[in-house]
């Protein structure tokens, strides 16, 4: 049986930029992961103060809504881990 002929293919070269470079900013911004870390804490906190504390603290007239606040701040938390890179 007769080999076939191997085909050489022509290596890739990407064809020459003209287009200027894009800056890309380094690393993440500062004041990201503190905030994002005093939120959590902040609405943990906020948490397990009211459960400790029997629903006297921190505001006692907001009742079950102090869960609420809690988890508010530890969404916002999450919120601002969006601008992490």
């Amino acid at each position: 049986m007769p080999k076939s002929r191997l085909r050489k293919k022509a290596d890739y070269t990407p064809p020459p930029s003209t287009a200027t470079a894009v800056k890309i900013s380094s690393g993440s911004r500062s004041w990201v992961a503190p905030l994002m870390l005093a939120f959590f804490l902040i609405g943990l906190i906020w948490i397990v103060t009211y459960y400790v504390t029997n629903s006297s603290w921190p505001v006692h007239s907001w009742g079950n809504w102090n869960i609420l606040a809690g988890f508010t701040f530890i969404a916002a938390g999450f919120a601002v881990s969006t601008q992490w890179k």
